[in-house]
Order: C-alpha cells, then structure tokens, then sequence
C-alpha cells in the first residue's frame, strides 16, 4: 500500500507541517513525548483546512518512513467510538496506516519504551483477498473482497505528551499509532456476526475492558467501508493482502511494565501480548 493524500494545503503552512513532523519523528526517536501538534498549525480550530494540514503532517512522515523502506502492510481506523468522536468534536473516524515492523506475533513481548504512553485495545481484524478499486464501494464488495477475519490487541501510542490530543493531533500522529498482534486463526465473515460478537480482555485473568462490535460504528464493517471508501476517493485503494484494524470494541486499557493481556472475542478466538519491565 502507498499512500498519498492528494490534500492540498496552503503555501504558507508547509513550513509548520514539515516542523510538526519533524517533531512527531524526534519524539519516537528519542523516546521524548512533544507538546501538541495542533499548537503548530496555522489554523488551529477543527476545521477542512486544519485538517488537512494534520493529514498532511502524516503524509509528510509516511513519504519519510517509506523511503527508509519501511513497508506499508495495511490501515487502521481510529475514532469510531461515538462518545471518543463527541468528546473530540468531530463527526467522522480518522485513519492511520500500518507497517510490518509495527506487528507482534500473537504471545509475544513488546520491550517497553518501543510505543510511546501504550494503551492497548481489542479490534476485529480483517485481511483482503481482492482489491477494492472501485470508486465507492458498496458493503457487498468489502465482504466479497475479504480473505477472513482475525482477533486483535492494537497497541496505540502517543507521541503527544500525556495524550493532550486533538484530532488534530491524532490524524499527524498517524491515528495515535504503535504496534498490533494478531491471532493465528482465520475465520471467514458468513462464519460470524461481527455486531453481536462480545469481546472481553483480561490483563493476568483480570477483565479490564468488555465491549461487543456494535461499539465500533455499529459494526466493525461499517468502519471497514468507511475506510475503503476514504482511501478510493483519495486514489489510493486497498489492495489485496490489505489488514485492516476495524476500531476498539471496548475502553482501551493503559499499560504497564511487565503487564500481560489477552482478548478474546467470540468466533474469532483469542490473542495475547505482553510488555517487558523497564
């Protein structure tokens, strides 16, 4: 998958935009939060320009990212929590994308301090069998396109010191992004019912987060359509062997070190992920 959002912004903000990525980009690698990106725009109120400067600080470090090799792998849909969306003032989910060297095989360890301020969530995956190069995909082209669902734990980071985001904040830091495991058994869509599926996560047998799938736009297939779509009028269509993260099913979780978690979601199996201590 490349990725180019084909946003235009103004003149006299590339200069902030390259400044804010470049922020984005010492803070992951030094390990060392930054103050909110939205400080930096020319236009900090949520609005099409302002938004299209945060989509297009996120350009600026995927173009950075890939010429370094990293290799696109998929996307992930943010902000599909209604309340998540009133509490943030926007009306829409927002979208990162994913990288391989983000995944962690299912019951490894992530060594902490590799995402920044971890919470970690559990989403329905789903991974393409066709491309969806149609302009405006329909529901009926997204299950046809799809190879099969997985469980998932996203593993979401900020580079924004103690998570004082914005959606504006959120959209440059490639939709709060860090790392994803996956489960190891696919299991095909007419097998399920992804809006009535129940999601309980544990942390060391504890449960700390339950949700259904109907708390992800009322179905994690409508937030896989969105994207689809999104991505189609930007010209850059999924593409088979595309994973998608579909939204949180339930309250994300704060991390510790040395925490261990397990989500399991019915139908779709289990899947777990630890941190190591500092």
């Amino acid at each position: 998958m490349a990725f180019d959002t084909h946003i235009k912004q103004s003149t006299s903000s590339q200069q902030l935009i390259v400044q804010a990525a470049n922020s984005l980009q010492t803070a992951q690698q030094t390990g060392q939060p930054c103050a909110p990106i939205r400080h930096l725009l020319q236009d900090r109120a949520v609005n099409e320009s302002s938004l299209a400067d945060a989509y297009a600080i996120s350009q600026y470090n995927h173009q950075r990212w890939q010429d370094e090799g990293r290799r696109p792998v998929g996307c992930k849909i943010g902000l599909t929590s209604k309340s998540v969306q009133t509490q943030l003032g926007v009306d829409q989910p927002d979208f990162g994308l994913l990288y391989a060297d983000m995944f962690v095989a299912d019951g490894d360890d992530i060594p902490w301090g590799k995402v920044l301020q971890p919470k970690v969530e559990a989403e329905v995956a789903l991974v393409l069998e066709h491309d969806l190069t149609m302009e405006l995909p329909t529901v009926a082209d997204l299950i046809r396109a799809t190879a099969y669902a997985l469980p998932a734990i996203e593993i979401v980071g900020s580079r924004i010191g103690n998570w004082d985001i914005n959606i504006l904040d959120t959209i440059a830091d490639n939709a709060s992004s860090g790392m994803f495991a996956l489960g190891n058994t696919p299991t095909l869509l007419k097998q399920l019912d992804l809006r009535l599926c129940g999601m309980v996560m544990e942390r060391f047998g504890e449960q700390v987060s339950v949700g259904a799938g109907q708390a992800c736009l009322g179905h994690p297939l409508n937030a896989a359509l969105w994207v689809a779509r999104t991505f189609a009028q930007l010209g850059q269509p999924l593409r088979a062997g595309d994973i998608i993260l579909t939204g949180a099913l339930g309250p994300m979780v704060t991390a510790k070190p040395n925490d261990r978690f397990e989500a399991r979601i019915a139908g779709l199996g289990s899947v777990r992920v630890g941190f190591l201590g500092e």
